[in-house]
C-alpha cells in the first residue's frame, strides 16, 4: 500500500511490525519473518528487487528483526542498525523473541548507524536520529525536506513504545520525544498501527506530558 509517493507499507499483520519499502531500494524493518513469503511476492510486483541493497532496523526487537536473515538470503543486502542495539540483534539477547513464541536467531549487522548518518535513495534522504527509550539503540529516520518521520516503536499514532522491557528507559524516551518536538513533522510512519498526517507536534507534546505525569503516580 502506497502511503507516500515512493514509500510502500508492507506487512503490518499482527504481531509483525510495519515494514516500509522506499523507492524500491531500501527496506525498513523486516517483521518476524512469519509473512516473508507474502512480502516477497508484493515486493516483486512493486519493483526490481535486485535494486534493494539495504535493510535498516529501527531497533532490536524480534517483531522488527525476525525476517532479517530471510531478506538477506534472498537479496544479499546489508543489515544496518544503531551500535547500541547491534549486539542484541546479532545474538538475540534482548530481542524478546520469547514474547512472540519464537527463538532468537543469530544474524549479522553489516553496517553500524551513528547519529546524523544519512541514508539516501533516489528521492529521499533520511537522517538517522537516535531515540533511546524503547531500547538503547532505537532510532528514527527523518526526511527533513519532506517532513517525514519513520519512528519505529518510539512513537505511534496515539501512543509511545513500551519502556518496561529489557533496555527500556522512560526518562530516555521523554528526552527523545523532546528532541523530536523540535522537528517539523507532517507525516508520521510508525512501527505499528496507521501512519498519521498532521497533528504530530501536538501528539508528541501529549506523549511527553503523559509519560511525565505517569511517572509521578
Amino acid at each position: 500500500m502506497q502511503i507516500y509517493k515512493g514509500i510502500e507499507l508492507l506487512g503490518g499483520i499482527d504481531p509483525d511490525c510495519n515494514v516500509y519499502l522506499v523507492d524500491g531500494e531500501l527496506i525498513i524493518d523486516s517483521g518476524t519473518g512469519n509473512y516473508f513469503g507474502d512480502m516477497k511476492k508484493e515486493i516483486e510486483k512493486l519493483c526490481n528487487a535486485g535494486n534493494i541493497r539495504l535493510l535498516v532496523n529501527t531497533h532490536c526487537h524480534f517483531d522488527h528483526i525476525g525476517g532479517n536473515k530471510k531478506f538477506q538470503d534472498w537479496l544479499k543486502l546489508s543489515i544496518a542498525a544503531h551500535s547500541a542495539d547491534k549486539k542484541s540483534i546479532e545474538t538475540g539477547n534482548g530481542s524478546v523473541a520469547e514474547l512472540f513464541g519464537q527463538k532468537a536467531r543469530i544474524m549479522t549487522v553489516n553496517k553500524t548507524l551513528r547519529t546524523g548518518a544519512l541514508i539516501k535513495t533516489t528521492n529521499f534522504m533520511f537522517e538517522v536520529l537516535p531515540t533511546p527509550g524503547h531500547t538503547p539503540g532505537s532510532i528514527c529516520l527523518y526526511e527533513k525536506s519532506k517532513k517525514i518521520l519513520i519512528s519505529g516503536d518510539t512513537l505511534f499514532e496515539n501512543a509511545v513504545g513500551r519502556t518496561d522491557l529489557p533496555g527500556g528507559d522512560r526518562d530516555q524516551l521523554v528526552n527523545s520525544l523532546k528532541m523530536l518536538s523540535q522537528l517539523q513533522i507532517e507525516y508520521l510512519l510508525p512501527g505499528h498501527g496507521s501512519p498519521k498526517k498532521g497533528g504530530v507536534d501536538f501528539l508528541i507534546k501529549q506523549m511527553i506530558n503523559f509519560l511525565s505525569e505517569s511517572k509521578k503516580i
